[in-house]
């Protein structure tokens, strides 16, 4: 049963206090000094890869994940981890293949790249569908998640009320540090977030007597990595609609590409995208397993998305509690953080300066601030609608299988086909984007996909039949109206697998490094097998 307020020892309280007093100080000292936009948006172009791969895990490690990918491994079993070695796998073709291009372009945001390589049209429609499923999706999502937590540790505090505090509380920081203060709390809240899962792995599985009795008490079909293609959850030839989902989700999201493009260099931005996807492989057992433990120890919960805030205040002792509710703040700060940057620099670069192109440097920031404040308003007031969805985690998936799958396409357009057309992209990606926001309201919101008898097609289906259908599109629209050739600096060429090596050692060579990735992912995949 959930805990409460009382249950909590003075060391608990002490060590949320002390969390939240250390984000606060951490963040308001890394805004000190900013000038101007690059400084506040990209951290002023200096980031190290440690501090970046530690922001990308941080923030993904997100209410999605925390809460809800344990309360999806609760419900679904070991299935899940599907979600996290591909995820390493999109990493390696981000940093191999894709971040050397838009290094090289210079781009303040992943919209921006549309602009250079096709119209302003394509750029606006964009970042205008980014801004929306960071609103309604990253934000909204983690405000949930924290006010799950915090009413299952403390019940006698509304739901309302949690998400107030923890929207106040995210967005004061945000406001003021900017992606610098994201970055930097990140790093703390990264190392605190392992902390915690990992202490709620090890107590959970020593109560469940070990790793081996945990898999033998489990049933055939809680164990099982790859499910039948009738699946409802997910079924193994939907793999490849996960991977497209992952693209989008790494590679194509300002949340986190604005990290790599913050980086000093361009190997800096590699190691950092492939530190950030070593770290995701271990979430097999920090984030899979206590779901899995939970189906043991818990079995009778009423909603899933309650799995890691239960293992943590049942099973820990005094003392301990604090530091993994600390844990899950951090996990929910950082992606609220992350997500208000992403959305308040896109709103400010991609349509304010584009509009207003004399405003000074100094107008901008506080525009920017603006946008931060008004969009955590906004998700405070949208993220209790959460709930109809009945788990978080399918909320985050069925709702962007919609709807990125169209973007993957035509980036992949413009950054490996010279022949793709600015016309093309812009009606291939407007038409993508209507039919998926159509089939999302028919499918997963009103029931009237059931209700016409139409066959229950499983969304990393939907996913892939998206990405193809835009692709054609592009192809034949680019086809009838051939355009003047693209400059090479915004396409892929094969030198770029070659540029910004900085190191001649073998082993610090990103290429190595990459391949040493891909080993590691085989071996996770072959012992959750």
């Amino acid at each position: 049963m959930p805990t409460r307020s009382a249950d909590f020892a003075v060391a608990d309280f002490a060590a949320i206090g002390l969390y939240l007093a250390l984000i606060l100080a951490c963040g308001f000292w890394a805004g000190r000094g900013e000038r101007n936009t690059e400084d506040y948006f990209l951290a002023g172009r200096a980031l190290p890869w440690y501090l970046i791969g530690f922001s990308f895990f941080a923030s993904n490690m997100s209410g999605a994940s925390f809460v809800g990918l344990m309360g999806d491994s609760y419900a679904h079993g070991m299935t899940v981890f599907n979600y996290e070695w591909t995820a390493a796998l999109v990493l390696i073709v981000f940093a191999v293949v894709m971040m050397p291009v838009f290094f090289r372009t210079r781009i303040f945001t992943v919209p921006e790249y549309l602009e250079r390589r096709f119209d302003r049209r394509s750029r606006w429609l964009y970042a205008g569908l980014t801004i929306a499923t960071l609103l309604l999706i990253d934000m909204a999502g983690a405000l949930y998640a924290g006010s799950i937590v915090v009413s299952t540790a403390f019940p006698e505090i509304e739901i309302w009320q949690a998400t107030a505090a923890l929207a106040v509380f995210a967005g004061a920081y945000t406001i003021f540090g900017g992606l610098k203060a994201v970055v930097m709390t990140d790093a703390l809240q990264a190392v605190l977030m392992i902390a915690g899962a990992a202490i709620v792995f090890a107590v959970g599985v020593s109560e469940v007597g070990g790793w081996d009795a945990l898999i033998d008490k489990l049933t055939p079909q809680q164990t099982q990595l790859m499910r039948a293609p009738d699946d409802g959850f997910l079924p193994w030839p939907g793999l490849p609609g996960v991977v497209l989902l992952g693209f989008y989700y790494w590679t194509l999201n300002q949340y986190f590409v604005q990290r790599a493009l913050a980086a000093r260099s361009l190997d800096e931005a590699r190691k950092g995208a492939l530190f950030g996807g070593l770290l995701k492989l271990p979430n097999l057992f920090l984030m899979i397993a206590p779901g899995l433990i939970a189906i043991l120890l818990y079995p009778n919960l009423d909603n899933p998305d309650r799995v890691f805030p239960t293992l943590a205040f049942e099973l820990l002792p005094a003392g301990l509690r604090g530091i993994v509710l600390a844990a899950l703040l951090a996990a929910i700060m950082s992606s609220l953080d992350s997500a208000l940057n992403a959305a308040a620099s896109l709103l400010t670069m991609d349509f304010v300066k584009p509009l207003k192109p004399r405003l000074s440097e100094r107008t901008l920031l506080l525009i920017g601030r603006g946008f931060t404040a008004l969009l955590v308003l906004i998700a405070a007031f949208y993220a209790p609608i959460i709930e109809r969805f009945g788990s978080l985690f399918q909320y985050f998936q069925a709702t962007l299988a919609y709807l990125v799958p169209p973007v993957v396409a035509v980036y992949f357009a413009g950054l490996f086909w010279r022949g793709a057309t600015a016309p093309a992209a812009f009606w291939a990606l407007a038409g993508g984007l209507s039919i998926g926001g159509a089939l999302f309201v028919l499918k997963e919101l009103t029931g009237a996909w059931q209700a016409l008898g139409l066959p229950d097609v499983h969304f990393t289906y939907m996913a892939m039949i998206g990405f193809a259908a835009t692709g054609a599109l592009c192809v034949i629209l680019s086809r009838a109206a051939p355009a003047p050739t693209s400059s090479d600096d915004v396409l892929f060429r094969r030198s770029d697998l070659s540029a910004g090596i900085t190191n001649r050692s073998w082993l610090a060579d990103y290429r190595v490094q990459a391949a040493a990735l891909a080993a590691a992912t085989v071996a996770f995949i072959a012992f959750a097998w």
